[in-house]
């Protein structure tokens, strides 16, 4: 089977099914397994990257670093409730080195950050939304890198989505069911925070979106990345 469409599956299918069952069929009692289920197919489109296109050690530490710094931005604004810079970190990793990473780092920055905030059955939630935006974000960076604005646009929606998907977590929570009047009650007592998450992705992507993408740029070139 081709290695995109492994890819593919596990994201867009795999992942998503583990966390749903983990939290409506389990109703999230054995969390901890889930969380290291979605961890390992959260590695498995990056080895599949990695090794077909033989990055360098320099690569991993790149990722490695961009995750770090993510979860750094979660924790300095720990007292701002919404107001965090981490999709906007994955939006940045995604655009310059593609879906995989994106996933990587969307997925990884909620369970590290997660040992500070708690652990617990929305940790596979969070790693899910943050690691999806991630690899949807990748896939669009050729239009992405070539329009700051319709970057910045979708930063925004990004902030919006990550906000729309762990409403779905909210809802379950009470009884492991999803009911839409439940949901849509969730979506509007979580607007203001929704509103303030996309701004914040906004707000963080103008700061950050140069400086970084410079030096990546620079380190990609230079080491043929």
């Amino acid at each position: 089977m081709n290695k995109k469409i492994i890819s593919y599956l596990i994201v867009f299918l795999g992942i998503p099914a583990v966390v749903l069952l983990g939290n409506t069929v389990f109703s999230g009692v054995k969390y901890v397994w889930f969380m290291i289920a979605v961890s390992v197919l959260s590695t498995v489109p990056f080895v599949i990257s990695f090794e077909k296109k033989e990055h360098s050690v320099t690569y991993l530490l790149l990722i490695a670093a961009l995750t770090a710094l993510s979860v750094m931005g979660r924790l300095i604004f720990v007292a701002v409730p919404a107001f965090k810079p981490v999709t906007a970190m994955v939006v940045i990793t995604a655009v310059y080195f593609g879906p995989e990473a994106g996933f990587l780092t969307g997925a990884f920055s909620a369970l590290l950050s997660n040992f500070y905030f708690g652990q617990g059955p929305w940790t596979a939630f969070q790693m899910a939304a943050w690691g999806l935006i991630g690899f949807v974000i990748g896939l669009m960076r050729n239009r992405l890198k070539q329009s700051r604005a319709l970057l910045c646009v979708a930063g925004a929606v990004s902030g919006v989505v990550y906000s729309l998907v762990m409403d779905v977590w909210d809802a379950i929570f009470a009884d492991g069911t999803v009911l839409w009047s439940r949901y849509v009650s969730f979506l509007a007592t979580s607007a203001p925070f929704t509103v303030i998450y996309a701004v914040s992705t906004l707000v963080f992507l103008l700061l950050l979106e140069k400086p970084i993408g410079k030096k990546l740029q620079r380190i990609k070139d230079k080491y043929g990345i």
